[in-house]
């Protein structure tokens, strides 16, 4: 299944049934008076995080989601059938957006959550409203009104517990791999994934989500390369893990232009836990390794873990660091939500 984070989409409320202009008309009954019923109402326009879905795939083959217009009222003071609602289905995480890009209108971060985009039209009043002792015989009626016709975004951003993060080719992908059933493209030169991956990582029992984005460059905050353009999914992360490529030959200033992107695009990435790993370590002799991660612990300010996600060095010690820090931020969520639940006054 293709991946896509981003769509654009149009979308029409159905606009109201017309009210009718009725007279009762029987046998023996000389004046009837007026019977028109009212419009039905048209259908309005929903979002949806259902389960089951991780792309906005479909809303590339269609666009445009319109409901359906009331029904005009008719004679014997029948009301018109309303229109039928219609809802569009995004994944869990999906940002909603206004036509400038910028005004988020709502996000459904589980699945469940529910919005209204677009309020369907009222119907409009029968001749029937109309009626009062002055006015026995109205002969007029309200038009339904107009739906609501409007442009919105879709933005994805992915629900994971950790974000993996390093410049390309740092063996971001081999860690996914080597720790989920993943199964993403991975080569010897750069920039060998081009769309996030996900996959479940398990340790002693736990299970928890991993996102693997496309490797960072200098500038990337400012739209160079690819991975400003999926910074986003690591947003809703618990912990970053920031992989450092222990065979290169400028690790230090790898480390740093992370560091500065991640920075540079806020959203609350820098202030995220985040564990330093020195990764391919199975391509250092002991001296290099002790060498390379007392210099990597000087440049962070602090910790500093070795792994190799081709000999699995050093894996499990990470994964389980992963899950405290994991445990850690529900913990804290599940106090706020307490809190939150606790101040509450009637």
């Amino acid at each position: 299944m293709k991946f896509l984070d981003l769509a654009k989409v149009y979308i029409r409320s159905g606009s109201g049934g017309s009210g009718s202009v009725s007279f009762r008309r029987e046998k023996f009954i000389e004046f009837g008076g007026p019977d028109g019923g009212d419009g039905g109402h048209g259908g309005s326009v929903w979002a949806e995080a259902v389960d089951g879905l991780n792309t906005l795939i479909d809303f590339r083959y269609q666009q445009h989601f319109f409901a359906d217009n009331g029904r005009p009222g008719m004679g014997q003071q029948r009301s018109g059938a309303n229109g039928a609602d219609i809802v569009l289905r995004v994944p869990a995480g999906t940002e909603i957006i206004d036509e400038d890009q910028e005004t988020v209108i709502a996000d459904l971060a589980e699945v469940g959550d529910r919005v209204l985009l677009a309020k369907g039209g009222n119907g409009g009043f029968g001749n029937l409203h109309f009626k009062s002792s002055t006015n026995q015989a109205p002969r007029r009626a309200n038009p339904g009104l107009e739906g609501i016709e409007r442009t919105i975004w879709l933005r994805l951003k992915l629900i994971a517990d950790v974000g993996l993060l390093g410049m390309p080719n740092a063996g971001k992908s081999t860690f996914l791999a080597a720790t989920s059933n993943a199964r993403p493209k991975i080569a010897d030169y750069p920039f060998t994934t081009l769309h996030p991956n996900l996959g479940v990582v398990g340790v002693d029992g736990v299970e928890f989500v991993v996102a693997d984005i496309p490797g960072l460059i200098e500038g990337a905050s400012e739209g160079r390369g690819l991975g400003d353009l999926f910074l986003g999914h690591i947003e809703r992360c618990a912990v970053l893990l920031h992989l450092v490529d222990g065979s290169s030959n400028e690790l230090l200033e790898d480390y740093q232009t992370i560091v500065s992107e991640i920075e540079a695009y806020g959203a609350g990435l820098a202030e995220k836990p985040r564990l330093t790993v020195l990764n391919k370590i199975d391509a250092l002799d002991a001296e290099e390794r002790m060498f390379l991660r007392d210099e990597l612990a000087r440049v962070s300010g602090g910790d500093v873990w070795m792994m190799s996600g081709v000999s699995g060095e050093g894996i499990q010690d990470i994964l389980r660091s992963l899950r405290d820090h994991i445990d850690e931020n529900r913990l804290r969520h599940r106090q706020d939500d307490q809190e939150d639940v606790g101040s509450w006054q009637p």
